[in-house]
């Protein structure tokens, strides 16, 4: 009997394949009691299998493939550091000696205490936060019972296995990357787990989320994973096995006519030039970016430099990453985003709690202000980098027009420090204000005298406007980015920018997803920024694309307020051959 599941979609095509069903760890803990001079030996068990699995991910960060996501040695730090923190390495030994128990059953009750902890919290990021949590304690469990090795053979996998799994480590993809497995499903995660972030850079058909899935599943049984809808179908009838077969061959036929556009002009039909860009995270990403096609970096997530590590990075080390990136692309554009941290994204060395609703605290430019030296540091970095090559700066969500006046303030105060010390900087570099916020596109306007660019963050902006969590899974249905609200913010803001001749991007998901290229052409948009492995897709549709043929389409979706009704019109614009 056929069974289908539902989970989040993380892209990568469809695959078709055999599961292999991966160990769970914690699972029937034994609960022992000990005498009291027995504690201390368990308790140097305990440090031993912490010694082990530090050991043991130093190496994986050491063995890192090349071609893998640069994202894979930023997260497998975050575990290491993880390792350090004391409610993983030292409460637990406080445990054993206060119950008089065995080790395995003291590492259950304090992952469980930390799982609880980070449910009780109200931001998406933290929450997902939680799976770090839980991978590091299964690893040090597989220590303790002596079943470190039992995921490193991917050489034994066949090139049609799927992974199916409760959950799935970054270091588990070191391994798996060296393999050819053809996809990969898990129960838990959100579109901001670092699995999900993972899968996306590996290009792999993966669903997760699914709840359910590996109990369902059994070993050996052929599943089909559909990477694209977010769908799983256990033991496939034969006339659907073969219509996602089909589905298969055309999607590799895509991907196959795509790569021949790598080098080709983002040029519609009627000769308008569109800027692509790439979204990069960490220097070493550059490499994606030249291979993408993308004619520069967009978006550059300053923050990744300042997570996974014990202290705040120095204005030197972050001058050398900035450089790094400004050389490499070798003339062409970067923008880069000052840190977007705060109570959503809050490293261990930034001594600050949770608030009651993160989502709506101290964060991005709002804590770069209130956090002066710290933000003059990063702004030095920059305008030192600017000197080789052409860098942007941009502000992360701006609210207000008094917000952009103090960050800009901090920028002049910036380069005043500079020149008494003698340092070289580009005095015409370029600054922008992203906009993510209902009230800065209502009030974009104001911003236009003041600012370069603007670049419209449309994963919060989406977000904030309608109140959606997009990675609760009881309401991400709910999140809609052709919501008439949301595109009338949009296109209010692209409308006003152009009027005031001051260039305007789109950098969050939205750009990236090839269904919604000529909508946001039709809307006047001109610069996009994306994953690198969106730009041949929406380089396709901008080359098929002319503007005076979708206008009239996209000009009635924008005055529609009725949700139905411009999903049919979407339909329509995206059914035209050349439009």
């Amino acid at each position: 009997m056929s069974i289908i599941l539902h989970g989040v979609a993380v892209g990568g095509g469809i695959a078709i394949g055999r599961a292999h069903l991966l160990a769970q760890s914690m699972t029937d803990v034994p609960h022992v009691l000990l005498a009291s001079e027995e504690v201390p030996a368990e308790q140097l068990r305990f440090d031993e299998a912490i010694r082990a699995t530090r050991k043991e991910l130093e190496m994986l960060r050491g063995s890192i493939p090349q071609n893998a996501p640069a994202e894979l040695g930023a997260f497998l730090s975050l575990h290491i550091m993880l390792l350090g923190d004391i409610t993983i390495s030292y409460e637990p030994r406080e445990l054993m000696a206060e119950q008089n128990c065995n080790a395995e059953w003291a590492l259950k009750l304090q992952c469980d205490r930390l799982v609880e902890q980070f449910d009780a919290m109200d931001d998406d990021y933290l929450r997902e936060r939680k799976h770090d949590v839980l991978q590091v304690t299964e690893r040090i469990f597989k220590n303790l019972r002596g079943h470190a090795g039992e995921l490193l053979a991917p050489d034994i996998l066949a090139d049609d296995t799927i992974l199916v799994a409760h959950d799935l480590s970054p270091a588990d993809m070191v391994y798996f990357k060296e393999s050819n497995v053809a996809a990969f499903i898990t129960d838990v995660g959100g579109s901001t787990s670092h699995t999900a972030i993972l899968g996306r850079g590996l290009d792999l058909p993966s669903v997760i989320a699914l709840h359910h899935g590996r109990e369902l599943i059994c070993e050996e049984e052929v599943i089909i994973v559909d990477g694209l809808q977010g769908v799983v179908i256990i033991n496939p009838e034969p006339v659907v096995l073969a219509e996602y077969r089909r589905r298969q061959r055309a999607w590799r036929d895509k991907k196959r006519k795509l790569s021949k556009v790598r080098k080709a002009h983002a040029t519609t039909q009627d000769g308008t030039v569109i800027e692509l860009l790439a979204n990069i995270e960490l220097p070493s990403d550059v490499n994606d970016v030249h291979g993408s096609g993308a004619v520069g970096v967009g978006l550059f997530r300053s923050e990744f430099l300042f997570l996974g590590r014990d202290t705040l990075p120095s204005e030197e080390e972050q001058y050398l990453a900035y450089r790094e990136v400004a050389e490499s692309l070798k003339g062409a554009p970067v923008t880069i985003r000052t840190m977007d941290l705060g109570a959503d994204k809050n490293p261990k060395w930034l001594g600050r709690s949770s608030a009651d609703n993160p989502a709506l605290g101290l964060t991005g430019i709002r804590l770069c202000l209130a956090e002066p030296l710290m933000f003059r540091e990063q702004l030095r970095a920059l305008l030192r980098a600017s000197a080789h090559g052409k860098i942007r700066i941009l502000f992360p969500m701006i609210n207000s027009l008094a917000e952009l006046k103090q960050a800009l303030a901090q920028l002049e105060y910036a380069r005043q420090e500079l020149r008494e010390v003698g340092f070289p900087f580009a005095e015409e570099i370029e600054v922008g204000a992203m906009i993510e916020i209902p009230s800065a596109a209502l009030v974009v306007g104001s911003f236009l005298k003041h600012v370069d660019f603007v670049s419209i963050g449309t994963n919060d902006l989406i977000q904030y406007t309608l109140a959606i969590d997009r990675n609760d899974d009881s309401v991400s249905h709910l999140y809609d980015p052709i919501h008439p609200a949301v595109l009338k913010l949009i296109g209010h803001t692209i409308k006003t920018a152009t009027r005031g001749n001051v260039p305007v991007s789109v950098c969050g998901e939205m750009a990236g997803d090839a269904r919604l290229t000529r909508l946001l052409l039709g809307m006047g948009l001109r610069r996009f920024s994306m994953h690198p492995a969106s730009v041949l897709a929406v380089k396709q549709v901008v080359r098929e694309t002319h503007l005076d043929t979708i206008a009239p389409i996209v000009s009635r979706m924008l005055r529609s307020e009725d949700p139905d009704k411009i999903a049919d019109l979407l339909q329509q614009l995206n059914a035209q051959p050349d439009a």
